[in-house]
């Protein structure tokens, strides 16, 4: 009962008038504005501050109509996180467990704050029984903190003991995982440079690695194993030693089987989909397609996750000449109801994929009847020939993709005139807007084309292209989700594709 009129005393004088937050109830109410603003970000409609103020009130961002509406939004926006639906079946026990005892937290930091000390002293006890279980390190020691300081209070030696060596042995955990999250992040903060600029990186790396270790062989924390488990698979990545990289995500794999208490659906999903990487590089169709199906099943199908395992496993199927597994993967993804949700820039990606894919059916459906039956809409070539494609700059990869996609059904109709204008197109790229370090084999993948060109497309008149073709070679493709690595079939791959349609 004591706990009760603590808590009813502090509503009593500080409560609000109404709690303004979106819920089923206040989203049935369709004339809203705010349900206006909140479906229209649903589905992408804005992509920026101008177009939701055309939209909601026909007037500029600065219109004080709309300051106030985005206010007031965001506002309840952030009150609706206090009340979140953390019981869904698709987030882990781990991780539902951190949420609640973080967001109880934050209650217990407010009756303390209000003078409720009796109820927040019980509630941090509650928190503290989760904490341990989990062995949430910093929810520990934030609890214990508060515990001993009560015990303290209360002449409870007992209780201040135990409650300090929480505290000392906790403190400890967490100065681990701090570190073992700093070295994680110095990988990452330089990882996707090009390889000049991480010089560094590939000196230290071995010390990160060898330092995580030797924090997970000391303390028992999920967040120093996951950490060190992950560095090492940057380490074999980099080095593209991929079936160590593989032997790595399994190593984690097995000890989020044998630690289900400590399973977490991002760390879980990071190996799945390091795993498709790898076997996406060593060309491993079989166990790629294992690992995918498999990965698959763990996280709902539509979100942002599901589209990412889907990509890999399409490059998957398309680099290893699986073409009809790549055009039923094609059509799963992008025939998913949440496809039109995605961001532009992927589903532009996928634009991408669709030409590419029509060009293997185009060439090969009439021996290959099975690949024509899946495709699931006709290809209007004449129309994809004719358009400009001009994409942002940040995407001009985009357009190189494309305009060689152009050129594979050009050369296909002997149209070769045509094919010259667009491989024109693409040395004006190579000299002026492509880094040739950040797009290295694209600008060799190029300058095979000059030459082809400039033999008039004769295969027996081709020279000048040793060089640039194993430079393709020597640098062979390597894509960690960055769209400038992006190679929809490997250049080199796709060089003798070309020369062999031309014989």
């Amino acid at each position: 009962m004591k706990n009760l009129i603590e808590i009813s005393r502090i509503v009593t004088k500080k409560k609000v008038r109404k709690i303004e937050i979106f819920d089923d109830h206040t989203l049935k109410h369709k004339n809203s504005k705010f349900n206006e603003f909140y479906e229209a970000l649903m589905v992408g409609k804005f992509k920026n501050d101008r177009d939701a103020a055309s939209f909601l009130y026909g007037t500029s961002p600065t219109d004080d109509k709309y300051r106030q509406l985005k206010s007031r939004f965001r506002k309840r926006l952030l009150n609706t996180l206090f009340f979140l639906d953390v019981n869904l079946p698709s987030a882990s026990g781990y991780d539902r467990a951190y949420f609640s005892c973080n967001k109880d937290w934050t209650l217990v930091k407010i009756l303390l704050a209000n003078d409720a000390a009796f109820t927040a002293n019980t509630l941090a006890r509650q928190i503290l029984t989760t904490a341990l279980k989990f062995r949430f390190a910093d929810v520990i020691v934030n609890c214990s903190r508060i515990l001993r300081r009560h015990a303290a209070e209360t002449e409870n030696e007992k209780d201040f003991e135990q409650y300090d060596a929480h505290i000392k042995q906790f403190a400890n955990v967490l100065d681990a995982e701090i570190r073992s999250e700093e070295l994680y992040q110095r990988v990452t903060m330089n990882y996707y440079q090009p390889p000049s600029k991480n010089v560094n990186l590939r000196e230290k790396i071995d010390t990160y690695c060898d330092a995580l270790v030797g924090l997970s062989e000391i303390y028992d924390s999920p967040i120093v194993i996951y950490n060190m488990y992950l560095v090492w698979s940057f380490r074999y990545e980099m080095l593209h030693d991929y079936e160590a990289m593989v032997e790595v995500c399994n190593r984690a794999e097995k000890y989020i089987e044998e630690n289900p208490l400590y399973y977490q659906d991002d760390k879980a999903a990071t190996f799945q989909l390091k795993k498709m990487a790898a076997y996406l590089h060593m060309q491993d169709w079989k166990n790629g397609k294992a690992n995918a199906e498999k990965s698959l099943t763990s996280f709902p199908e539509g979100t942002e996750l599901w589209f990412s395992f889907m990509e890999y496993y399409f490059l998957l199927a398309l680099h290893t000449g699986n073409h009809i597994n790549a055009l039923a993967i094609y059509n799963r993804a992008t025939g998913h109801s949440k496809f039109k949700r995605l961001s532009t820039a992927v589903r532009e990606k996928w634009k991408i994929f669709d030409v590419y894919i029509n060009y293997i059916v185009e060439t090969e459906g009439k021996e290959n009847p099975v690949l024509l039956a899946q495709r699931k809409k006709v290809f209007r070539v004449s129309r994809f020939l004719n358009n400009p494609l001009l994409y942002p700059k940040d995407q001009r990869i985009y357009t190189v993709h494309m305009v060689v996609g152009q050129i594979l059904f050009l050369l296909d109709k002997n149209a070769y005139n045509q094919a010259s204008e667009r491989i024109e197109r693409l040395k004006s790229y190579a000299n002026r807007q492509l880094k040739k370090e950040e797009f290295y084999r694209a600008v060799q993948f190029i300058r095979l084309l000059q030459q082809l060109a400039k033999a008039d497309y004769q295969v027996d008149s081709l020279s000048n292209t040793e060089k640039y073709y194993n430079r393709l070679i020597e640098t062979p493709f390597n894509y960690r989700g960055m769209i400038n690595e992006l190679e929809i079939i490997p250049y080199d791959k796709l060089w003798n594709l070309i020369l062999k349609k031309l014989v």
